[in-house]
């Protein structure tokens, strides 16, 4: 028997997507001293010269000088709290839903969950002020001593295995006990890939653009227009326009109007109609008028 398929999900990548900023160049570095050039001068000699994956290299060098000054995880949850983001992003989560759904749509349970998946720190975004906007959070973590002292990688999330966690989105199986691999026949899975919105920044978010594209859902990648450089515009052009890897491209500014807001606003209500539509099809053809007189 197949399950009540009514769950929105937008998912966000978060570094250059919710935030202009790397979030350890917005609050890690500047807490503890480390200098930015040569922190990832070190970084890229383990990627480099010694093969190290990247998400790993990134994770050892931090671990290298967080363990100096006995950094906890709760240390870094508190440092969350000085996250920055795009404009409108603080506001948006309760602003879809009031925009997007009618009394039509929650008559019929129709809801919008949100979601971070994240190659930055979980412990960082566990302590962010928008946290609770959030069914879940997914990103890299350490691992904790005795004495509650970091001393290890606990997880890592590469631009790859990402997608892992669009497939527990989809499943419902969002707690690492559960298997993601574990067969489920379509109808019984929660959020089916055209109920979900998938935003990220560039390159890195490659390999989910091209799982909601192959699964019939919707994908934006956004760009910083304060980027002097250009580069945040380039990745997102090449992105849409010779790649082919999404459909829409946006400056990040999720306020009200902007253009990122009208493609998110038409997106959801696109879903949430068809949603909508598709349950009051299921009625009425399964609805056998009575015999009359």
């Amino acid at each position: 028997m197949a399950i009540a398929q009514n769950t929105i999900a937008l998912v966000f990548d978060y570094d250059q997507t919710l935030s202009p900023s790397y979030m350890q160049d917005d609050v890690i570095f500047p807490e503890f001293g480390i200098n930015p050039e040569s922190f990832w001068k070190k970084c890229n000699r383990l990627v480099k010269e010694q093969g190290w994956d990247g998400e790993l290299a990134y994770m050892h060098c931090l671990l290298g000088y967080l363990e100096m000054d006995q950094v906890t995880n709760a240390r870094l949850v508190e440092l969350g709290a000085n996250l920055s983001y795009f404009p409108g992003v603080p506001d948006i989560f309760e602003q879809l839903r009031k925009r997007c759904l009618g009394p039509e749509h929650e008559s019929q349970d129709i809801t919008i969950e949100y979601y971070i998946v994240s190659s930055g720190l979980k412990a960082l975004l566990d302590g962010c002020s928008i946290k609770d906007n959030f069914r879940a959070i997914y990103g890299c973590e350490f691992g904790e001593d005795e004495q509650g002292h970091i001393r290890h990688a606990k997880r890592t999330i590469s631009h790859t295995t990402k997608t892992q966690f669009l497939f527990r989105i989809n499943k419902g199986l969002l707690d690492f006990k559960d298997d993601v691999n574990d067969h489920m026949n379509p109808g019984l899975r929660p959020i089916p890939f055209e109920n979900m919105i998938y935003v990220g920044d560039g390159p890195t978010d490659v390999p989910c653009f091209t799982v909601m594209r192959k699964n019939g859902g919707n994908a934006i990648a956004v760009y910083n227009p304060d980027d002097p450089t250009r580069n945040s515009f380039r990745k997102c052009y090449q992105l849409c326009a010779r790649a082919d890897r999404v459909k829409h491209i946006a400056p990040a500014d999720y306020c009200e109007g902007s253009h990122l807001r009208l493609l998110l606003e038409h997106m959801v209500s696109e879903v949430a109609d068809s949603i909508l539509l598709r349950q009051l099809d299921e009625v009425q053809s399964g609805t056998v008028a009575a015999p009359g007189f």
